[in-house]
């Protein structure tokens, strides 16, 4: 990775709950699968510590968008498994809209950019650009 590379979780910060609301979608789930279920989901890019994503269900439930009910997990344990309710399903929807508008206005902005930039003015602005390799200036 880039050392001028952005970290998944500066991105995943604010976007947990439409996560968690999704990956429902398929049906209740205990904590620990959800977690695994956005991990695979997302090609391993994204992790959710257990320190993010209990305190979100615990919120999104106070919220009324999940439901919970204890169970046994396929490890024979017991765990608590999240449903979504018609309220989750509701802002689940309205979130995607506004997270499709919030993708489209930043896309807007950075990816014309490179669409636009022919071979050569993307190598005069790679060799200005201080890189820390030596051959650019600055």
């Amino acid at each position: 990775m880039s050392r001028y590379a952005t970290p998944a979780a500066d991105f995943l910060h604010g976007t947990l709950d439409v996560l968690i609301l999704k990956t429902l979608t398929g049906g209740a789930m205990h904590g620990y699968a959800i977690g695994k279920a956005i991990e695979v989901g997302s090609g391993g890019a994204l992790t959710v510590e257990e320190g993010s994503l209990y305190p979100a269900l615990y919120r999104m439930e106070k919220r009324g968008w999940l439901d919970a009910e204890w169970g046994t997990s396929e490890l024979g344990r017991r765990a608590k498994f999240y449903r979504l309710t018609r309220m989750g399903r509701q802002q689940l929807a309205s979130d995607t809209v506004a997270w499709a508008a919030f993708a489209a206005a930043v896309n807007r902005i950075l990816v014309p950019a490179f669409a636009r930039a022919d071979a050569g003015e993307l190598r005069r602005g790679l060799a200005e650009a201080p890189s820390g390799r030596g051959g650019g200036k600055g």
